[in-house]
């Protein structure tokens, strides 16, 4: 048997082998004292303090408002419908009321006494008559004719002066410069003259205008009525006799 060259082989096998492990345990020694050293070089890091942990709460945001509508866009030229014709309604015109009926009185109202007023000065001028009303008849066959004459009322011929009416003025009253008036009643005869004269009313009273005015009818003349041209005498007429305030700087 050849035994000697194996010998030989498994001798050098394993020289190779433990030259091998030599190296590897050579560069592990090499790592590990090169981390060794890196760790004595580096500095100590400082230990931070943790914060104490937070609790956080998650909470839903509010539901926002929805967005504003988008402005109308203003046309400002024509590309639209015309408009509607206006109209204008006016109001009805307004009721008038009817004037309440006026009913004829069942009698007629007696025809008041014939007034004739005095100034206590004289116009120029001439006054404005009353105008009379008169009545015609006529008789016959066919085309007849009649005649009729109207009356007139009594008519002023004259009158009290201012001095007149001063001297009759009551003496009380004219020392107060109080005026008034008396309305009296009399018969008028032929001769223009007065006659059976009566108060009727005084204003105001208590001053003696009543008893003035009767002592002033003497001054009056008047013409007594006519009808039918006949001159009625003995008529009876209302008239008022003025008594004006007499003047501060005048005396008796």
């Amino acid at each position: 048997m050849w035994s000697g060259p194996w010998v030989s082989f498994s001798a050098s096998s394993r020289a190779r082998r433990l030259r091998d492990a030599g190296v590897v345990a050579g560069i592990a020694l090499a790592h590990v004292g090169v981390i060794v050293a890196l760790s004595r070089l580096s500095p100590e890091l400082p230990v931070t303090p943790q914060p104490p942990p937070m609790e956080v709460v998650l909470v839903a945001p509010p539901v926002p408002p929805p967005p504003p509508p988008p402005p109308v866009p203003v046309q400002t030229g024509g590309g639209g419908a015309p408009a509607a014709p206006s109209r204008v309604h006016l109001p009805p015109p307004p009721v008038r009321p009817r004037p309440p009926e006026i009913t004829a009185p069942p009698q007629p109202a007696p025809e008041p006494p014939l007034v004739i007023g005095v100034a206590p000065d004289a116009t120029p001028a001439p006054g404005q008559g009353q105008g009379g009303q008169g009545t015609g008849t006529g008789d016959g066959q066919g085309a007849g004719a009649g005649s009729g004459q109207g009356g007139t009322p009594p008519r002023l011929v004259r009158g009290p002066s201012s001095a007149d009416l001063r001297r009759e003025h009551p003496p009380a009253a004219f020392r107060a410069r109080q005026g008034g008036r008396g309305e009296v009643s009399c018969v008028i005869r032929a001769d223009t003259t007065l006659e059976a004269c009566r108060l009727v009313r005084e204003t105001p009273p208590g001053y003696g205008f009543g008893e003035a005015a009767l002592r002033a009818a003497r001054y009056f003349r008047l013409q007594p009525p006519t009808r039918d041209g006949v001159t009625l005498a003995g008529e009876r007429v209302t008239f008022g006799v003025e008594f004006g305030p007499p003047p501060r700087s005048g005396a008796r």
